[in-house]
């Protein structure tokens, strides 16, 4: 969709973005234990997403693993959001609540999007107002975007009506998250 936008436009607007300081595993959950690793078959941390896993390619969502959970997790929160999105708070790609309280091996295209069915997930909006997995779509000349996959551990399992949005998630997770863990991948549209 983004990839319609003229490189020129992208460009000017290169320096206009939320911000890591606006994201929630840097905002809101700043001070919760870092105890979780969040790896990918797909890309290392801080390395390109393939782009079988964006909007360019296959739109599915790529593989993740998390490990780590500490005893009283009852369930996991999986939150991916741009901080480099030319908008004044970083853009929701991926809102999945409910997750089981275990460690997990996800495979790609686990999550619903326009390139798959995915897996029975229960989802959040992203900020396209959907259930589900919004690809990397940089504007072209924008530069590299950052993809925070952040993964939260919860001492219960959250009580929120079907499809919440990003603030219904942050105010049920106030005072339950136990630890995070963090994996950031990078694209940029050429």
């Amino acid at each position: 969709m983004l990839e319609k936008i003229p490189h020129a436009v992208g460009e000017a607007l290169s320096r206009v973005k939320a911000g890591l300081g606006k994201t929630v595993y840097h905002s809101v959950f700043s001070d919760v234990p870092e105890s979780i690793t969040v790896t990918s078959e797909a890309f290392a941390d801080g390395g390109t997403i393939p782009a079988r896993y964006t909007d360019d390619g296959g739109k599915l969502s790529p593989p993740l693993a998390w490990s780590g959970l500490p005893p009283g997790t009852g369930s996991v929160v999986l939150l991916v959001e741009d901080p480099d999105a030319p908008m004044p708070r970083p853009l929701v790609h991926l809102i999945a609540w409910k997750e089981r309280a275990h460690d997990a091996a996800l495979p790609e295209g686990d999550f619903a999007s326009r390139g798959t069915e995915g897996q029975r997930h229960e989802l959040g909006r992203n900020s396209f107002q959907r259930d589900a997995w919004l690809p990397p779509d940089p504007p072209t000349g924008h530069g590299p975007h950052h993809y925070l996959f952040q993964v939260y551990a919860l001492d219960g399992v959250l009580d929120l009506p079907h499809s919440p949005g990003r603030g219904d998630i942050l105010d049920a997770m106030r005072g339950r998250v136990l630890a995070k863990g963090l994996l950031t991948g990078v694209y940029e549209r050429k």
